[in-house]
């Protein structure tokens, strides 16, 4: 059973002059030009990044130990999705202060048993004033090894709608997107580790860069978006084609083979 009782870190801060250097290599991830000054939504997850020693890992590649890291045994880690809501855009050259706050706990049960949902929240400033304020969703759950994963299925989704972008991720965009994230989760680059004991299909594609992918439709299309929330309903793993799709009226998902629902978003 679950149990965290006592379990509330206190809020800590940390400030960074947000470098071009990211957003460029981001850009060349995605195949697109530099954004410029200004910072896309999202590109933030580039930026204040946590660069624990080697001996701090765990088994799964994620930190031992950390202080919005709930204290449950064999502990795995879901990203499950957010909100974000920006003021004012971070830009390359800004001198900007993250304060990051413990929201909320809740222990739910689901199919493969007890679940705590965790949300961290996000408080970006510039000399003194919130210019952006973002909000994680993230669940863990303790267990053994996984059950055997169902096979991936590869064919194409098939999906009409105002925007779409059409991507399939293999092993090479995800080391660099777990490289520019600083992401060790052995879930992106190890296939054994992914498939034999987190029990994925294959490895998996990273929650963020999902959502960045959808925020590329708005984007691309010359909008401002201010707000937005999306949540991840089921994995993407490498060699699946997947589609990004939405519209201008706000809605925004990824596509999946299978006829799937990988995540929804939506944005203002």
């Amino acid at each position: 059973m679950i149990d965290i009782a006592g379990w509330a870190p206190e809020p800590e801060e940390t400030t960074e002059v947000v470098g071009a250097g990211p957003s460029e290599a981001l850009a060349g991830l995605l195949d697109v030009e530099p954004p410029g000054e200004e910072l896309p939504p999202l590109w933030h997850w580039l930026h204040f990044l946590e660069r624990p020693a080697q001996r701090d890992l765990g088994p799964d590649g994620h930190p031992r130990e950390g202080r919005f890291l709930p204290p449950i045994p064999e502990r795995r880690r879901m990203f499950a999705g957010g909100r974000f809501r920006i003021h004012d855009p971070l830009r390359a050259g800004d001198a900007v202060t993250r304060r990051t706050e413990l929201a909320s706990t809740a222990v739910k049960r689901g199919r493969s048993g007890e679940m705590l949902f965790v949300t961290v929240r996000h408080r970006f400033l510039r000399d003194g004033t919130e210019i952006a304020v973002e909000e994680q969703d993230l669940v863990y759950r303790s267990g053994g090894a996984a059950s055997r994963p169902e096979p991936p299925r590869f064919e194409a989704p098939a999906v009409d709608a105002p925007w779409t972008l059409s991507t399939t991720a293999d092993p090479v965009m995800l080391f660099r997107f777990s490289a520019l994230t600083y992401n060790a989760h052995r879930i992106h680059y190890d296939e054994a580790y992914a498939t034999g004991v987190e029990g994925h299909a294959g490895l998996v594609v990273h929650g963020p860069l999902l959502a960045i992918l959808c925020l590329e439709l708005p984007r691309r299309a010359g909008l401002k978006v201010r707000e937005l929330s999306f949540r991840a309903r089921r994995p993407v793993h490498a060699g699946q084609p997947f589609v990004a799709a939405g519209s201008p009226d706000g809605t925004l998902s990824i596509h999946a083979p299978g006829d799937a629902t990988a995540m929804t978003a939506t944005f203002a």
